[in-house]
């Protein structure tokens, strides 16, 4: 007697039958291969519903990262984009323990020039000892330092992408055209400007990295002849997940000493782009639900040809005292079998390709000579991946119910066999 048969044997008779009856070989082959495809195609469905919500999982988070490596989680502006004594407001808002640092900056669009290339970007004026505390960009410097913009100087700092568009490097000289013009006898003439490349960053999303340009605040405001004012404030928060909250509340607390105020978070700054992914994300999961459930409700074929096949069985158990009950438990521990392999199965080959899928997919593009995500069509060209185990032990639970509930119907019509009807023509 083999081990497999010893342990077994000392289980409850429904579990030790419905064992018997997945391990054991049938005469009719065609069951076997529909339990098998029934199985794979559990095991396919749940893998992809994992790979799919994990890469959904990982777009979400990157696109998260690389938007707060320029933007901030708050944003307080003024009337027409003018914003007079920020230091007082600075002060005032860091008086809220859930802020930890704020910056001043001033926002414009701009035309960089140089050679042949023109390319238009939007030109932001920061202060870079304070810049670094509301935002991430300083750790994506390729070349050169946020500190390399020093007022008077003026210098420029450029994303990679802008820079090769224009085919400028680090040293050269870009000139920079506001559109804000002054009125001359011969008309209005723009604003022009010099700049010297001192930096280049590249956060990885390719509206910031070919269309942000860094100068000093002190510089900007005087190309844009804003004098003392600014565009807006930017803060850091604690906690980034706060920033709606925190909106709220300096809105109100704000309104009323000055009912110019506005203040808007980096969620609403950006909200068709987690939107979007949140939809595409429940409707990705919907659909792939349905190929789970299609893979489950196979085990109903699977069930009813084994009850007819096992009919024989069936009746000669009921006659040594099965109950309908015991009849009905033997075949859902069957497909239950089927079920919970194949959701075991796909579960673990879902997450291995999912915790690996920045080795995978670089190694496919090699090999097919294609790329998946183009830079300057999408905004993150990588294709990023976040297990979720809370995603995963939902997907896992939801494949076992599907599966259990294909069961049933089988089940319960092997349990209403008539032992002497089935009996008759054996």
């Amino acid at each position: 007697m083999s081990i497999f048969t010893q342990i077994v044997s000392k289980l409850p008779f429904e579990l030790f039958v419905g064992l018997r009856y997945t391990k054991a070989k049938r005469k009719n082959h065609f069951i076997s291969f529909i339990s098998f495809t029934s199985m794979i195609g559990i095991a396919l469905g749940v893998a992809a519903l994992i790979i799919v919500l994990s890469v959904m999982n990982g777009f979400q988070a990157e696109l998260r990262n690389r938007i707060l490596g320029v933007a901030s989680h708050l944003e307080i502006t003024g009337a027409n984009n003018q914003l007079s004594d920020w230091s007082k407001l600075a002060n005032q808002v860091k008086s809220n323990p859930e802020v930890k640092s704020s910056a001043p900056y001033v926002m414009a669009q701009g035309m960089l020039s140089y050679g042949q290339g023109v390319q238009g970007a939007i030109v932001r004026g920061v202060m870079p000892k304070l810049e670094d505390k509301v935002a991430d960009l300083g750790k994506h410097m390729k070349v050169g330092s946020l500190d390399d913009l020093i007022a008077g100087e003026f210098n420029i700092v450029l994303g990679g992408d802008l820079a090769q568009l224009l085919g400028i490097s680090v040293g050269e000289k870009v000139v920079l055209l506001a559109p804000q013009g002054q009125f001359t006898p011969t008309g209005v003439v723009p604003r022009i400007k010099q700049f010297k490349v001192v930096g280049l960053f590249q956060i990885g999303m390719y509206e910031y990295d070919a269309g942000l340009a860094l100068i000093h605040i002190d510089d900007a405001a005087k190309l844009y002849r804003m004098g003392d004012n600014v565009s807006g404030l930017r803060l850091k928060l604690d906690d980034l997940f706060d920033a709606p909250v925190m909106s709220a509340k300096l809105t109100q607390s704000l309104s009323q000493t000055d009912t110019s105020y506005f203040v808007t978070d980096w969620t609403q700054q950006h909200a068709n782009f987690f939107k979007a992914v949140q939809l595409e994300k429940r409707v990705m999961f919907i659909i792939l639900t349905l190929i789970v459930a299609v893979a489950a409700f196979n085990i109903v074929s699977t069930l009813v040809m084994a009850v007819t096949d096992k009919r024989a069985d069936i009746a000669i158990m009921r006659t040594f005292g099965a109950s309908p009950g015991s009849i009905m438990r033997i075949f859902m521990i069957q497909g239950a079998l089927i079920g919970v392999i194949g959701t075991l199965m796909g579960a673990v080959f879902g997450v291995l390709i999912a915790l690996n899928i920045d080795t995978i997919v670089p190694l496919l593009e090699r090999i097919f000579h294609v790329q998946f995500l183009a830079k300057d069509v999408y905004y993150i060209s990588d294709l990023p991946s976040k297990v979720e185990w809370l995603d995963v032990i939902t997907i896992v639970v939801m494949s076992f119910v599907l599966s259990m509930l294909a069961t049933i119907y089988p089940s319960y019509k092997a349990s209403k066999i008539n032992p002497a009807e089935a009996l008759r023509y054996e």
